[in-house]
């Protein structure tokens, strides 16, 4: 969306996200109940962003990511509306964020918050009114021109960009639900000697002994630290470097893997230090776990074909500031189902080999003993 006009910028929006939308055209009620709980959020978030300032960690990015989500709604709603969405929200683009200014700022501040707090009520009435008009399609579009007026209104209040919270949300739904192309995706250490790359294929055998203890072997040397569960309920936890190397397959990424198989990228000291040191280990290894937990509610993912939007928004931000913060959230899905359909098969045959194919970006399982076909 690079085109300076307004009209230009909407419909291009609309253009790129209406594939985002898995909703049948004929259905209103859960679009309906949509924007009404985005609306709900915007009222949390915003009132976060003035109320406790700095407080507030990632206040502004909060209240742009709800705004967003909203607008994705009544987009959407407009569509099945046969609305315009330039007609009605167009001036936005046009509009520069803006405070309210008066001789002191503590008297802005108190100003600003209390029309802030008027203008998202109206909001949340008139998203109340879409709810109550739904049956009355002559009704519900007069209410929805009232909804992005409103909108409008808090947003200019909260003092964002109206350009930069769709181009913010366009991207973010993009990479939620739209398969990636795999030559745009990154390859972080395509520029590295082979050496210091992960493994462009692998095929890392795991076996548990009578001890209960498993062990890993990649090319035929034995690599990491015998594992147990450490858990009094054993829980397969003992498997979990399948999850390390999903992520190295897939998101070409793993900074515990790097440090399994030696290969972190030392001829950078910088990318050596930040993208593949101790922090970075800790972050994953803390990703792994927090995300294996939350999995055994839903048995390991099995019969699952998505993983939560929430969960793929929060694993977003357990990795800003490391290199894999560029990979979209359906790559990160992908590398999910992939690593516990994969985890699911060693935990019921204890062990078996992990085939790994970065140019793929797959992650498969071969029972031990299978002899592999080319």
């Amino acid at each position: 969306m690079d085109d300076d006009t307004s009209i230009s910028f909407l419909r291009q929006y609309e253009l790129s996200i209406e594939k985002t939308d898995r909703f049948s055209k004929d259905e209103i009620t859960p679009i309906l109940m949509g924007l009404y709980g985005e609306v709900g959020s915007i009222m949390a978030t915003s009132k976060k962003y003035y109320r406790e300032k700095k407080a507030y960690v990632g206040h502004k990015a909060a209240v742009e990511e709800e705004f967003g989500d909203a607008f994705w709604y009544l987009s959407a709603l407009c569509r099945r509306l046969d609305i315009n969405i330039e007609r009605i929200v167009g001036d936005l683009a046009d509009d520069k964020p803006s405070i309210k200014k008066t001789s002191s700022t503590l008297e802005s501040k108190s100003t600003v918050s209390k029309e802030l707090d008027a203008a998202l009520i109206d909001l949340g009435c008139a998203v109340t009114d879409l709810l109550i008009a739904k049956e009355n399609e002559g009704l519900l579009k007069n209410e929805v021109l009232k909804v992005a007026c409103l909108y409008g209104s808090a947003l200019r209040l909260t003092g964002l960009e109206f350009r930069k919270v769709v181009e913010d949300n366009l991207i973010k739904t993009l990479g939620r639900f739209s398969e990636p192309d795999l030559r745009e995706l990154d390859d972080f250490d395509e520029a590295f000697p082979k050496d210091e790359q992960l493994p462009r294929y692998f095929e890392i055998h795991i076996t548990q002994r009578k001890s209960g203890f498993s062990y890993l072997k990649w090319n035929g040397v034995f690599i990491g630290d015998p594992l147990t569960d450490n858990i009094s309920k054993p829980d397969g936890y003992r498997f979990h470097d399948v999850f390390h190397m999903a992520h190295a397959a897939v998101l070409h990424w793993s900074p515990t893997l790097r440090a399994l198989i030696k290969q972190k990228r030392k001829s950078d000291p910088t990318t050596d230090r930040d993208q593949d040191g101790g922090r970075a280990i800790v972050v994953e290894e803390g990703l792994t776990a927090w995300l294996f937990s939350y999995a055994q509610g839903l048995d390991n993912f099995e019969g699952h074909d998505g993983v939560s939007f929430d969960v793929l928004k929060t694993i977003q931000k357990f990795v800003q500031g490391y290199e894999v913060e560029r990979c979209p959230l359906k790559l990160w899905e992908n590398a999910i189902l992939q690593g516990y359909a994969v985890f699911r098969e060693l935990k019921k045959n204890n062990g078996g080999i992990v085939v790994g194919n970065r140019d793929n970006r797959t992650l498969e399982y071969r029972p031990i003993g299978e002899s592999h076909e080319s």
